[in-house]
């Protein structure tokens, strides 16, 4: 298996950077800053424009838990057809019980709407469930109903805070996935740690956003004034370095 790396993105310059440095796909959303959110439509069709590479779109209507209400259930099913019949090539989404378990039934009309638009479009879509696996119950009973639902994908870091903290339970992940399903390694991946990282766990595929932090354009510049999360400068802007992408890829072909 060719490995993989998947970068994931919230704007067109880092979408670009990635392409530079060697991704073979992207995860497009919005929002990163707070783990990410729905991509609008407009960004999503002119990242695809714009680098012609697979895009796999982020649905998650808000960010904090997994555990939706009917309304964002119903925005989500909505949500994924139109991200497929914008062109998303994939959709990357999750949903848990209060329980913790993952909600199959909630999920099911999600992955479905997605699928009909796909095969409307005439093309296929892969599914992937996102990192609400890391904060389920059962890691391996959710693996199995990933299965079950036809999913591409899992994305994961082992349950733990990164991926090298959690290499023992993606190393039973993909030995318990074997070709019916991809584990893609994601948080705190990096061109330092990916051989370590494939040789403790199996993994072929990689999940990470490369990013460096850059300078407001802006000269004027109104202090005392936040617009967002305490403790975020307005005027610093997060984006994929391509230099960071490189040398994953690097890293990557070195396996």
């Amino acid at each position: 298996m060719h490995p993989v790396l998947e970068v994931c993105v919230d704007s067109t310059a880092s979408a670009l950077a990635a392409k530079r440095g060697g991704a073979d796909r992207l995860e497009l959303c919005a929002d990163l800053i707070v783990g990410g959110t729905t991509p609008s439509l407009p960004l999503l069709r002119q990242i695809k424009a714009e680098t012609g590479l697979p895009v796999r779109a982020l649905l998650r209507p808000r960010f904090g838990d997994f555990c939706y209400d009917h309304w964002e259930l119903a925005q989500m099913e909505q949500s994924a057809a139109e991200l497929v019949e914008a062109g998303a090539d994939g959709i990357v989404t999750g949903v848990l019980t209060p329980e913790g378990e993952l909600d199959v039934d909630a999920l099911r009309p999600i992955y479905a709407a997605a699928r009909r638009a796909a095969e409307k479009a005439g093309r296929p879509v892969d599914c992937t469930l996102h990192r609400a696996f890391d904060v389920c119950r059962d890691p391996f009973a959710a693996l199995e109903a990933a299965k079950a639902l036809g999913l591409a994908t899992i994305l994961t870091s082992g349950q733990a805070a990164s991926a090298p903290e959690g290499a023992e339970l993606l190393r039973q992940l993909v030995a318990q996935a074997g070709d019916s399903i991809e584990i893609l390694a994601g948080a705190g991946v990096s061109a330092r740690n990916i051989p370590a990282l494939a040789a403790q766990t199996g993994a072929r595929a990689f999940h990470l956003s490369g990013k460096q932090v850059l300078e407001s354009r802006m000269t004027f510049r109104r202090e005392g004034v936040p617009m967002g999360l305490p403790g975020f400068s307005e005027f610093e802007v997060w984006q994929t370095s391509e230099q960071n992408i490189r040398a994953a890829r690097q890293a990557l072909d070195t396996l």
